[in-house]
């Protein structure tokens, strides 16, 4: 459950008004939220299958300098040539889907998870929101990513706590 002010701190990180929101699923040092949880379906109807979303600016903004510097072509050829890491994002893809299905069925979307997985490394953002909301060992592009940020949230928190 998300309550107001965690909804209106995620408004303000987003700069938009929230779609789905379920709750949230992981908070920076800061004690704000940095990842939430999205219903897999949003309330028009649409199938959403992230269930994980980073909302953090630091962190969105950290992830992206990280994609921009070649690590998605490196976590791509890790995969196609590491068994034991093929097998674990697999094993990441089934979790997500796990979690996701707590929250309802939607069969535009059974099977897919996000990010790309199981097959592909897409989305960084995706891959790092997971492994911060099912923790350490979960999702191991999440993992391996998350070693390489810098700490998004050490300069105190990315948007007032008393955000409108």
């Amino acid at each position: 459950m998300l309550t107001d002010a965690d909804s209106a701190v995620v408004r303000a990180q987003l700069g938009r008004p929230l779609r789905g929101a379920t709750a949230v699923a992981h908070r920076c040092r800061c004690g704000l939220p940095d990842v939430i949880e999205t219903a897999p379906r949003l309330p028009d109807g649409t199938p959403f299958p992230t269930l994980y979303y980073l909302t953090c600016p630091l962190a969105s903004a950290a992830v992206g300098r990280l994609e921009a510097g070649g690590i998605m072509r490196q976590m791509r050829d890790r995969l196609q040539t590491d068994p034991d890491l093929a097998a674990g994002h697999a094993a990441a893809h089934r979790a997500y889907l796990i979690d996701r299905a707590r929250l309802g069925e939607v069969p535009e979307i059974a099977g897919i998870s996000a990010g790309g997985m199981p097959s592909r490394v897409k989305c960084l953002h995706v891959l790092v929101a997971h492994a911060l909301a099912a923790g350490a060992g979960v999702n191991p592009f999440g993992d391996d990513a998350l070693t390489q940020l810098p700490a998004w949230d050490s300069g105190g928190p990315c948007v007032r706590q008393d955000a409108p």
